[in-house]
């Protein structure tokens, strides 16, 4: 948190600003603001601090972070069927790395609040017409006229009530019962692995994990209705500072201010600026912060934005999300590492393999190749196991629907492919398929870093 005594949420406000258009229409905006303000916190401060706390154990090595879900959630897709998908997609790639990693997974979602993205122009042309940027829901709507584009200060009041209605039907989902359930293999779906190499080892995974279940149950004589309850918290990128300052306030019994929009608020790459309004805004909330790490950086300019954000070093509090991208992962990576560890600095090594690692298809696709994504995590994993440091958390982009997307994966789907059902208004994602078998090969990799690390501690190398 911010060592000045004197922080407010609106404070930004008198700090350089990136990626955040004028409102035309300041009566109204002024009017939507205090509305929104006054609105009831769509997190609590108890589940910030737990999500903190067990942030401390992925820092140490004694859990492991999955981040992900849509690039930008749209209001449209704000219905049942959507958030069902993606919400299975996270709690079945969550149960596989539990089973395979043999440690704890922080389930934390891209969604009930990642409606705003970053663009790198204010203008784009449509057809022939220079029109403002489409910036997300919460800003502006994709349809292509002046009007619909313009920024309209009500959308905020349509995301902070989006938000709730996905926040209020994850926690039925997740806490009522039934649906977490471990009891039911047949929820797995993984026909679409028949004619990988590794189908039946993970089909043998899926039968491990029911009948373990059936055996505890057993042997104490008791229905384990914990195994039906998960916890999901909420993530999204702070961009629309107007937004998540409404939603930032003090809270009864605790010292500093709290971000109740979401658990876990994240910086771009596009608004990292040390000086800037968003890390100013950042540096004074209790909530766990992410930062975007990607060419271009300097390596020091981030050190000390480490520092800003977190004066008081505490655990748990910085996820330090690197999207090096293969072009640039051997050069930049290591070095980065040793800078970090030697400066002392306690932080959550993640990696976003996504964003590096798009292109453009000969028809202006934008997509991104599953066996680079993989490339990259699995390189990241042993520059860590190199630098005897440890990859604590992964973030993707990805959605529990079966678009296509990204090429490659376990059906092998070619740019022939994409558009078949490519859906995303933003950025390309794994769908439903992929994302599971991103999920057992990223185990792979942890159990790789495991087992060196007991081989080098059996040959008397202290790790």
């Amino acid at each position: 948190m911010s060592t000045s005594t004197t922080w407010k949420p609106e404070d930004w406000k008198n700090y350089p600003v990136k990626q955040l258009p004028e409102y035309p229409d300041q009566k109204l905006f002024n009017k939507v603001y205090k509305e929104l303000k006054n609105y009831p916190p769509l997190v609590t401060s108890w589940e910030v601090e737990d999500l903190k706390q067990k942030l401390v154990d992925a820092q140490h090595g004694r859990a492991f972070l999955l981040q992900g879900g849509d690039c930008a959630e749209t209001f449209d897709n704000c219905t049942s069927p959507q958030i069902v998908n993606l919400l299975k997609v996270l709690l079945q790639m969550s149960f596989i790395m539990i089973h395979e990693m043999e440690i704890p997974v922080i389930r934390v979602g891209r969604l009930a609040g990642q409606y705003a993205k970053p663009r790198s122009s204010d203008t784009e042309n449509v057809n022939g017409q220079e029109l403002p940027s489409y910036r997300g829901d919460l800003i502006n709507s994709i349809e292509p006229t002046l009007e619909k584009r313009t920024p309209n200060p009500k959308r905020m009041l349509q995301g902070y009530q989006k938000s709730a209605l996905t926040l209020n039907f994850v926690r039925a989902l997740t806490e009522g019962g039934g649906f977490a359930d471990l009891h039911h293999p047949e929820y797995w779906e993984l026909d679409f692995m028949r004619r990988n190499k590794y189908y039946k080892e993970y089909g043998d995974m899926v039968n491990s994990i029911t009948h373990a279940v059936r055996f505890v149950e057993t042997i104490t004589n008791n229905n384990l209705n914990t195994l039906k309850q998960v916890q999901m918290y909420t993530s999204h990128e702070t961009l629309n500072l107007h937004y998540d300052g409404a939603q930032t306030r003090r809270v009864p019994h605790k010292d500093g201010w709290y971000n109740l929009s979401t658990h876990l608020p994240w910086v771009g790459n596009r608004t990292r600026d040390l000086d800037g309004a968003h890390i100013h805004y950042l540096s004074g909330i209790s909530n766990p912060i992410g930062i975007k790490v990607g060419p271009p950086f300097d390596d020091d300019e981030v050190l000390r934005l480490i520092e800003k954000l977190n004066p008081k070093g505490q655990d748990g509090k910085i996820v330090l999300i690197t999207r090096m991208g293969m072009n640039h992962i051997h050069d930049r990576l290591p070095k980065f590492i040793q800078k970090v560890t030697s400066e002392g600095l306690p932080v959550i090594w993640s990696c976003d393999p996504m964003h590096g690692n798009t292109y453009s298809t000969e028809e202006n696709l934008k997509t991104r190749n599953f066996d680079a994504i993989l490339d990259e995590i699995r390189t990241t994993f042993a520059i860590h196991r190199e630098e005897k440091s440890h990859l604590g958390g992964v973030h993707l982009e990805l959605t529990g629907d079966n678009v296509t997307e990204c090429v490659g994966g376990a059906k092998g789907l070619k740019a022939d492919g994409l558009k078949s059902n490519y859906q995303t208004f933003c950025d390309p994602r794994l769908n439903y398929q992929q994302s599971l078998e991103m999920a057992f090969l990223i185990a792979k990799e942890w159990k790789q870093t495991v087992s060196e690390k007991k081989q080098e501690s059996f040959n008397g190398v202290r790790v």
